[in-house]
C-alpha cells in the first residue's frame, strides 16, 4: 500500500511522471515483488487505473496479469483484482459518455485485446478452471470477463470451449449458483455462448438446461418477473430456433407443458408494465418458434398437437378474446395463435369454435374480420388477421367449405342480426379502402386454395348491387369493378383473386369467357404501354389471359383455345405477351412475398404479393408460355393424346382398384387362414392333450386288470384250499366239537338265568311291611341286593343275545359246511373218517371264509372302479372323434380357400398381362409425343414402378401361400 501511496504520489508531485511510467512501475513490481501484498497492492492500482488509461495497461499489463491468474491461485483477492483489470481492458461497456469516433476506436480496442488474450487456447482454458472456485470475488469477474470475450470474438471463442474438456458443463453450474447476481450473469454468458453455435446448443439443452431455465422463469414470477426472466427467454429462443434436435428434445422432455402457465394473464386492464409486455412478447416468440412453417412438418405438427392437449391453445385463445390487452401483445398472440392452428386439422376445428365474450356471442374468426376490414385498426393487427385467416384456411377443406357456404344463398340470414364471415369478405372486398380490398381479396383467394368444389360453389354466390336491378354473380362484380380503373391495390388483390379462381377449374373459366366484355379487356391492359406501376397489373392480366387458354375445354364457340391465341397473337403479339407475363416474378416485391407465408410488410403500399399466390405463378408461367407457343395441329394431338392417356388411365385406375379389391380380398383370406391355422393348432393340441390322457387311463386299467387278476388268482386259491379242508374229517369234527361246546355254555347260561328269575320272584314275593327298623334294614339291604342281581342280570342277557348270534352264525356256516361235506361224501367218501373230526375243522374253514367275503367285497369296489374308468375312456373315445371330423371340415375349408387364392392369382396374373400391354401402349404413344416436340412427364413411369412393387408382394404372397 505504502508502495501505491508513493507512485502516486510521485505522479502527482512532478509531470515528469507520466502515467506510461506509473504502469510500468506497477508492471515491474508485479513481476518482481516476492511479497503477496505488495503484488496484491500493485494490481490493485492497475484496476484503479485500467477504466481511464485503457490502452497502455493493456499494452503493458496483460502479459503480468495472465501470470497472476496462474501463479497466485491461493489467493483469491489478487485473482479478483485481476480479473477486474482484464475486464476493465477487454470490454467495451465504458460508462462514461465519449463520442462516436472513440466509441468506434474503442470496439476495436476490445476486439483487439481480446484476439491477444485468446492467442493462446490455455488462457481461455484457465479462465474456466477459474470459474470453478466458489469465492464470489473470483467466479463473479470471471463469468463477466469470459462474457466479454465472447461478445468480442465470439466464434473463436466458442470453438475454444467447444474442445475444452468439461467446458461447458462447467458453465452450466453457474445457473445452480445460489448467489443471484452469478446466475443471472451465467444466463448472459450462456446467451453468448450459444448464438449461432448448434454443437454447444445441443451440448447446452442435454445439460439440463431447460429444466433450470423453466424453474428460474417460474421463481421470478412467470411473465411477472423482472430482467432475469427477458434473459432466460432469449436464451430459450437461443437454444430452440433452427435447432430441430433441440425441439424435439423439449417437446419429448414435456416443456411445452410447463409453458401454459406464463400466459394465464386474465383480462385486466391494468398492470401490463413495460417488463411484462417485453417478457410475454418473448414468451410468445418461443411458442412461434416450435411451431414455424420453417420447421419440418413433422415436428410442427407434433408440437401443435402437444400445445393443443396441454390447454396451451386455449390459454393463448383467452388473451385473443380477453380486453384490454396492449397492441403489440394482441398482434403477436393473433400470429402465435396462427402458426398454432396452421396445416392442423384438430387445432383449425378448435379455433372455429371459439367465441368471442360478446352478447350475442360472435366466433372469433367474425370477429377478428372485422377488424381486418376495418381501416382504422393498425395495419400490423390487420395484417396478423390476415394471416390468422390464411392459417386457418391452409389444408383445411372443411374450413374452406364453411366460409364459402357463408355466401351461399341458402345459408345467408335473411334477418341480417348476425354478420358471416362471408359478408365481410365481401363487404370488404367492394370497400372505398383499398387495404381492405386486397386482403379481402387475399383471404377469398386461400378459401378457393387446392378446392376444386369450393370454387364450382363460389359461382353461386349472386350479389345485389342495386334497388330493381337484377343480381350479378360474384365473378362478374369482380370483373366489373376491374374496369373501372381502381386503385392498383385493389385491382392487383382482385386480379390474384381470379387468377386463384380460374386455376384448375374449366367451369369457373367458362363462366368468365362467358361475358364477353372479359376478354378485350384483358387484351386491351395487356397491348397498352404504359408506366412502370402498370406494368404489374399488366403481367396478372396476362396470366389471367394465360389460365382461360390453358384450363379451357373449348366449351365455347367463341373463346376456343385455339381463337384465344390467334386473338393474342393479332393484337399483343406472343413475344409482347410472354415479357408482360414475366413482369410477375421480376417485380421487386415477388421475391419478399415468396420468402415466407406470413404477410408482413413495413407499410400497406409495399401489400402486393400474397405467399401463395407466388407458388401459383411459379407453377403456371412456364405452362402458359408452352401452351401459347403451340399450333393448333400440336393442340388437337396433345388433345387426343391426352383423351388416350386420359383413357388409358381410367383403364389403369380401374384395374389398380380391382387389384386394390383383390389385394384386400388376398389379405382377408389370410387372415381367415391364418385364423383356421390357429384353430387348427389349438384342436391338434387338446386332441394330443386328449391321446395322452386316453393313454393315462389305459395304462391304470392295464394296471387294475392285472392287479385283479392277481386278485382273482388268491380267490381262487383261497376258494381251492377251503374245499380241500373242508373235506378232512379232522375239521369237521373239530367244528362240531366247537358246536356241542357253545350249545353247552348256551344251556348252563339258560340255566344260571332261570335261577337268577327265581331269586328275583322270591325276593319281590317276600317283601316287607313297614313298622319296625329291623325291617327297615333288611329291606334296604335287600334292595342293594336287588339292584346287584338286576345289573348281573342285564350282563348275562347281553351275553346271551351276542352268544345266540354267534351260535346262530355257526349254525348257517355249519349248514353250508356239512352240505359241501355230504356232496364230497357222496363223490368220494373216505372210509373210517368220523363227523367228529370233520366238526372240529369247521371254525377254521369259518375264518378262512370271512376272510375270503372281505376280500370279495374290496374286489366288489375295484370293479365298480373299473367300469368308471371304461366308461371315462368311452367319452374321451367320442370326443376325439368329434374333434377328428372337425379336423377333416376345417382341412376341406383350407383346401377350398387355397384353390379360390389360386384362381385369383391366375385372375391377377391376366390382369397383369393386361397392364403390361396398356403400359406398351402408353409408351408408344410417349414416344409419339417425344417426336412431336411434347414433354411428357414421368408419372406413368412412376406408376408402373408401383406396379412392379404391387408384382412382387403378389408373388412373395404366393410364395407364402404354397408354404402354407
Amino acid at each position: 500500500m505504502n508502495f501505491l501511496r508513493g507512485v502516486m504520489g510521485g505522479q502527482s508531485a512532478g509531470p515528469q511522471h507520466t502515467e506510461a511510467e506509473t504502469i510500468q512501475k506497477l508492471c515491474d513490481r508485479v513481476a518482481s515483488s516476492t511479497l503477496l501484498d505488495d503484488r496484491r497492492d500493485a494490481v490493485r492500482a492497475l484496476k484503479s487505473l485500467s477504466k481511464k488509461y485503457r490502452l497502455e495497461v493493456g499494452i503493458q499489463a496483460m502479459e503480468h496479469l495472465i501470470r497472476v491468474l496462474q501463479t497466485d491461485r491461493s489467493d483469491s483477492e489478487i485473482i479478483g483484482y485481476a480479473l477486474d483489470t482484464l475486464y476493465n481492458i477487454i470490454s467495451n461497456d465504458e460508462e462514461e459518455e465519449v463520442e462516436e469516433n472513440s466509441t468506434r476506436q474503442s470496439e476495436d480496442l476490445g476486439s483487439q485485446f481480446t484476439e491477444i488474450f485468446i492467442k493462446q487456447q490455455e488462457n481461455v482454458t484457465l479462465l474456466l478452471s477459474l470459474l470453478e472456485e466458489f469465492d464470489f470475488h473470483v467466479r463473479w469477474p470471471g463469468v463477466k470477463l469470459l462474457t466479454s470475450l465472447l461478445k468480442q470474438l465470439g466464434p473463436q471463442v466458442q470453438q475454444i470451449i467447444l474442445v475444452s474438456p468439461m467446458g461447458v458443463s462447467r458453465l452450466m453450474d453457474l445457473l445452480a449458483d445460489s448467489r443471484e447476481v452469478i446466475r443471472n450473469d451465467g444466463v448472459l454468458l450462456l446467451q453468448a455462448l450459444t448464438r449461432s453455435n448448434g454443437a454447444i446448443q445441443k451440448i447446452v439443452a442435454f445439460e439440463n438446461a431447460f429444466e433450470r431455465l423453466l424453474d428460474i422463469i417460474t421463481e421470478e414470477g412467470n411473465s411477472d418477473g423482472g430482467i432475469v426472466v427477458e434473459d432466460c427467454l432469449i436464451l430459450l429462443q437461443n437454444l430452440l430456433k433452427n435447432n430441430n434436435s433441440n425441439q424435439n428434445f423439449f417437446k419429448e422432455g414435456s416443456y411445452i407443458q410447463r409453458m401454459k402457465p406464463w400466459f394465464e394473464v386474465g383480462d385486466e386492464n391494468s398492470g401490463w408494465s413495460a417488463q411484462k409486455v417485453t417478457n410475454l412478447h418473448l414468451m410468445l416468440q418461443l411458442v412461434r418458434v416450435l411451431v414455424s412453417p420453417n420447421n419440418p412438418p413433422g415436428a410442427t405438427s407434433s408440437c401443435q398437437k402437444a400445445m393443443f392437449q396441454c390447454g396451451l391453445l386455449q390459454q393463448l385463445c383467452t388473451i385473443l378474446m380477453a380486453t384490454g390487452v396492449p397492441a403489440d401483445i394482441l398482434t403477436e398472440t393473433i400470429n402465435t395463435v396462427s402458426e398454432v392452428i396452421r396445416g392442423c386439422q384438430v387445432n383449425q376445428d378448435y379455433f372455429a369454435s371459439v367465441n368471442a365474450p360478446s352478447n350475442p356471442p360472435r366466433p372469433a374468426i367474425v370477429v377478428l374480420l372485422m377488424s381486418m376490414v376495418n381501416e382504422r385498426q393498425p395495419f400490423v393487427l390487420r395484417c396478423a388477421v390476415l394471416y390468422c385467416f390464411q392459417c386457418f384456411l391452409y389444408k383445411n377443406q372443411k374450413g374452406q367449405g364453411e366460409i364459402v357456404s357463408t355466401l351461399l344463398p341458402s345459408t345467408i340470414d335473411a334477418t341480417g342480426n348476425t354478420v358471416s364471415a362471408g359478408q365481410l369478405l365481401c363487404g370488404g372486398l367492394f370497400s372505398t379502402d383499398s387495404l381492405s380490398n386486397w386482403c379481402a381479396a387475399v383471404a377469398l383467394a386461400h378459401a378457393l386454395q387446392e378446392n376444386a368444389t369450393q370454387k364450382e360453389q363460389l359461382l353461386r354466390v349472386q350479389l345485389a348491387t342495386s334497388i330493381g336491378n337484377p343480381p350479378v354473380s360474384l365473378l362478374q362484380q369482380c370483373t366489373n369493378i376491374l374496369s373501372q380503373g381502381s386503385k392498383i391495390q385493389t385491382r392487383v388483390g382482385l386480379l390474384m383473386l381470379l387468377c386463384t379462381w380460374l386455376s384448375n377449374c374449366p367451369i369457373a373459366v367458362t363462366h368468365f369467357l362467358h361475358n364477353s366484355a372479359n376478354v378485350p379487356f384483358l387484351t386491351g391492359q395487356i397491348a397498352e404501354n404504359l408506366g412502370e406501376e402498370e406494368q404489374l397489373v399488366q403481367g396478372l392480366c396476362a396470366l389471367l389471359l394465360g389460365i382461360s387458354i390453358y384450363f379451357n375445354d373449348n366449351s365455347l364457340e367463341t373463346y376456343m383455345k385455339e381463337k384465344l391465341k390467334q386473338l393474342i397473337e393479332k393484337r399483343i403479339g406472343k413475344e409482347n405477351f410472354i415479357e408482360k407475363l414475366g413482369f410477375i416474378s421480376k417485380h421487386e416485391l415477388y421475391s419478399r412475398a415468396s420468402q415466407k407465408p406470413q404477410p408482413n410488410f413495413p407499410s400497406p403500399e409495399y401489400m402486393i404479393f400474397d405467399h401463395e399466390f407466388t407458388k401459383l405463378v411459379k407453377e403456371l408461367e412456364g405452362v402458359i408460355t408452352k401452351a401459347i407457343y403451340k399450333s393448333s395441329e400440336e393442340d388437337k394431338k396433345e388433345e387426343e393424346v391426352k383423351k388416350t392417356l386420359e383413357q388409358h388411365d381410367s383403364i389403369v385406375t380401374h384395374y389398380k382398384n380391382m387389384i386394390r379389391e383383390q389385394d384386400l380380398q388376398l389379405e382377408e383370406l389370410k387372415q381367415q387362414i391364418s385364423t383356421l391355422k390357429c384353430q387348427n393348432e389349438q384342436l391338434q393340441t387338446a386332441v394330443t392333450q386328449q391321446v395322452s390322457q386316453i393313454q393315462q387311463h389305459k395304462d391304470q386299467y392295464n394296471l387294475l386288470k392285472v392287479q385283479l387278476g392277481k386278485d382273482s388268482q388268491h380267490q381262487g386259491l383261497y376258494s381251492d384250499g377251503a374245499q380241500m379242508n373242508g373235506v378232512q374229517p379232522e375239521e369237521i369234527s373239530r367244528l362240531r366239537e366247537e358246536i356241542e361246546e357253545l350249545k353247552s355254555n348256551r344251556e348252563l347260561l339258560q340255566s344260571q338265568l332261570a335261577e337268577k328269575d327265581s331269586l328275583i320272584e322270591n325276593l319281590k314275593s317276600s317283601q316287607p311291611s313297614p313298622g319296625t327298623n329291623e325291617q327297615s334294614s333288611a329291606t334296604a339291604g335287600d334292595s342293594e341286593q336287588i339292584a346287584e342281581l338286576k345289573q348281573e342280570l342285564a350282563t348275562l342277557k347281553s351275553q346271551l343275545n351276542s352268544q345266540s348270534m354267534e351260535i346262530a352264525k355257526l349254525q348257517t356256516e355249519k349248514q353250508e359246511l356239512l352240505q359241501k361235506t355230504e356232496a364230497f361224501v357222496k363223490s368220494a367218501p373216505v372210509p373210517g373218517e368220523s363227523e367228529t373230526v370233520i366238526a372240529t375243522k369247521t371254525t377254521d374253514v369259518e375264518g378262512r371264509l370271512s376272510a375270503l367275503l372281505q376280500e370279495t367285497k374290496e374286489l366288489k369296489v375295484g370293479l365298480n372302479e373299473i367300469k368308471a374308468l371304461s366308461e371315462e375312456r368311452t367319452a374321451i373315445k367320442e370326443q376325439l372323434d368329434s374333434s377328428n371330423s372337425t379336423i377333416a371340415i376345417l382341412q376341406n375349408e383350407k383346401n377350398k380357400l387355397e384353390v379360390d387364392i389360386i384362381d385369383a392369382k391366375r385372375e391377377q396374373d391376366d390382369l397383369l398381362v393386361l397392364l403390361a400391354d396398356q403400359d406398351q401402349k402408353i409408351f408408344s404413344l410417349k414416344n409419339k409425343l417425344k417426336e412431336l416436340g411434347h414433354p411428357v412427364e414421368e408419372e406413368d413411369e412412376l406408376e408402373s414402378g408401383d406396379q412392379d412393387d404391387e408384382d412382387d408382394e403378389d408373388e412373395d404372397d404366393g410364395k407364402e401361400q404354397g408354404h402354407i
